[in-house]
């Protein structure tokens, strides 16, 4: 393919979302019962929620997308915006099994390149009926021999909870437009991408005395119990015209956490006592949100493993990403104090644990980035007496989960795996935090980084205490003390973070920041060797 013409994604995507009114701004027609887009175009598939690009590395993409009825999907693509040497890919057909969203893998796809997409629908009963086109762009990371172009990931967490929905008259989810003016090269979405079990109220008194006023549909009006329940979840965030646009402009890579299921799930958690749910096995709620969560994704398939969510991500020589599932392997939550490591005390789960450490040893990336939605010495309570992440609220010597902890540290440091950082968010404020043995009671591994963020679109809270068993010290918290709790959009105490890798150096920085994209906190760790 020949080289890419030079656009920045700003203008790409400013000139791209003029095509068509599937990406125009939703709020003349949002209705409580039909949150689908609508056009003039009756007579034509119709995409409805724009288009999006995720798990790009080793050559592949996915491009996802949804029709309003059966139809093929067809991306075109080219490393050029104006479709020079154009390459055409039939993907598969989007019935109402899936919702009629598809997913289409892009194959031997150049490396270090940006690349251009369009995604169009074709009627499979009126083959002469065809969509109008959306685009949409992502780059490739590059390949180890032409490594000359900086890395830039953007993450962050928790979108539309805590009732604080979409309010027309604020701008919608405005972080999405703030992170893409960022020009990320990726975003990680370390999870609560919906949240299923938060009903959205129509009307929010604010402290000031002013109210927020929610857009609302069937689906928000309650908790999701069945697949449309879930599917509708989703159609209410891709409501948002920054989000889409976001999507279009930016590959992602998403994780899942709770609310896309429930508050603090367990396979086994009993929630009879919850009068809300008519379906009471978490099992069931949790298969049924799982394939909502892959339609509405652009994750990519493990024909071995159809439920798998971990998986490593390769974005050139300077980064690995190995994104976690803290769900679906764990035990109940309980105490956290268990004496061995068991299936009781799993979060991560003995055969998640073993593929980490195997891809770690493996990895000749610079930088390991470890995408996790729980954070590891962050007290995060289930209750007055049961705690749901890896911390367990004592300052001494690893048990419970802790013990995954503390197997998974010693490990790195006896393979001399260097350069780890971990990525988390769940809390609902951004925070840095360095872990030294020297400060711990567990002291068997080497210093590194955590950096948390969010809400991307939901109430703030925090900070929570830390647990001092692997010895973290806040570096930064942004959010300020004695705050009261979930605190809405408007306030402006949201937050993303930032890993810039400088190609030449390796040195990453990261960052945190604000809804207007101001930096609260930078640091800069320069690689060990």
């Amino acid at each position: 393919m020949s080289r890419p013409s030079r656009i920045d994604r700003r203008t790409f995507v400013q000139r791209t979302l003029r095509l068509g009114a599937a990406l125009a701004s939703p709020w003349p027609i949002l209705r409580a019962q039909a949150p689908a887009i609508i056009t003039s175009e009756r007579g034509l598939p119709q995409i409805t929620h724009g288009v999006a690009s995720g798990d790009a590395h080793s050559g592949r993409a996915v491009i996802w997308s949804r029709a309003d009825r059966a139809a093929r999907s067809i991306v075109e693509y080219s490393t050029t915006e104006s479709f020079r040497d154009l390459r055409r890919v039939q993907g598969p057909a989007a019935l109402e099994e899936s919702d009629f969203t598809a997913h289409v893998v892009l194959r031997d796809l150049p490396a270090g390149q940006r690349i251009f997409y369009r995604v169009t629908f074709q009627s499979l009963e009126d083959l002469r009926a065809v969509s109008q086109p959306i685009q949409g762009s992502f780059t490739t990371p590059p390949a180890a021999a032409t490594a000359r172009r900086d890395l830039t990931i953007a993450f962050s967490a928790d979108t539309v909870g805590q009732g604080w929905g979409l309010n027309r008259d604020w701008g919608g989810l405005r972080l999405y437009e703030t992170m893409r003016r960022a020009q990320p090269d990726v975003f990680i979405n370390l999870g609560d991408t919906i949240y299923a079990d938060g009903p959205i109220p129509a009307e929010i008194k604010l402290d000031d005395g002013t109210i927020w006023r929610n857009i609302v549909t069937e689906a928000k009006s309650k908790p999701a119990q069945t697949i449309a329940d879930y599917r509708g979840n989703y159609q209410y965030n891709l409501l948002d015209e920054h989000m889409r646009r976001f999507n279009a402009d930016v590959p992602q890579l998403a994780i899942w956490d709770d609310h896309e299921v429930r508050d603090n799930w367990y396979h086994a958690r009993d929630i009879s006592a919850d009068k809300r749910y008519a379906v009471t096995s978490v099992a069931l709620l949790a298969a049924r949100a799982q394939q909502a969560f892959r339609e509405y994704h652009p994750l990519p398939l493990d024909s071995d493993d159809p439920e798998r969510i971990y998986r490593s991500v390769r974005l050139g020589p300077s980064v690995e990403v190995f994104a976690l599932d803290l769900r679906s392997y764990r035990g109940a939550n309980s105490p956290n104090r268990q004496p061995t490591l068991d299936e009781h005390a799993a979060l991560l789960g003995r055969s998640q644990v073993a593929w980490l450490k195997a891809q770690l040893a493996a990895s000749r990336a610079t930088w390991k980035v470890i995408a996790s939605d729980l954070p590891i010495g962050i007290v995060v309570a289930d209750g007055p007496s049961h705690f749901e992440a890896f911390a367990n609220g004592e300052a001494g010597a690893p048990s419970g989960r802790e013990l995954e902890v503390a197997d998974l540290l010693r490990f790195i440091k006896s393979q001399r795996i260097r350069n780890t950082v971990w990525i988390t968010a769940d809390v609902h404020y951004c925070a840095a935090h360095q872990y030294d043995p020297s400060r711990a009671r567990f002291t068997d591994f080497d210093p590194f980084w955590e950096f948390v963020a969010g809400p991307l679109h939901a109430g703030t809270f925090g900070p929570n205490p830390l647990d001092a068993t692997f010895g973290p010290e806040p570096r930064f918290i942004g959010i300020p003390p004695g705050m009261k709790p979930n605190r809405p959009p408007s306030d402006g105490l949201q937050f993303y973070g930032l890993l810039h890798v400088e190609a030449r150096t390796r040195v990453l920085t990261a960052s945190l920041h604000d809804l207007t994209g101001k930096a609260l906190y930078r640091v800069e760790l320069p690689p060990a060797r």
